[in-house]
């Protein structure tokens, strides 16, 4: 259990995995909170207005922003770093159980009809 902890939390705080993270997470919403604080700072109300708006949406529980800022990240990360065999093989490995897992779940409906 110990072991799957810590290869986790490499696996999430690997700087390049970071880099793309944020500049995902800059994308996504990130400019909303500047574009609030910086209409709050200068009474700008349609910069406040567009911020505010934006960021109110991003609470909805229902928002899929989160995944939306993953595959951003993702995307990036092999543009980025194509080298980075570690983090890709992570991904990959991962995108394989998902999938399998899909095909499970598929192959048990298809026998319930």
């Amino acid at each position: 259990m110990k072991e799957k902890i810590i290869k986790i939390l490499r696996f999430f705080l690997n700087p390049r995995l970071l880099l793309c993270l944020g500049i995902g997470w800059m994308i996504t919403n990130g400019w909303s909170y500047i574009l609030f604080t910086l209409g709050t700072a200068l009474q700008i109300e349609w910069m406040i207005a567009v911020g505010g708006g934006y960021m109110a949406l991003l609470w909805i529980p229902a928002t899929p922003e989160k995944l939306i800022t993953f595959a951003i990240a993702v995307f990036l990360l092999k543009r980025l770093f194509p080298h980075d065999e570690k983090t890709l093989g992570v991904l990959k490995d991962l995108h394989a159980k998902a999938k399998a897992q899909w095909q499970k779940v598929k192959n048990k409906k298809a026998k319930k009809n």
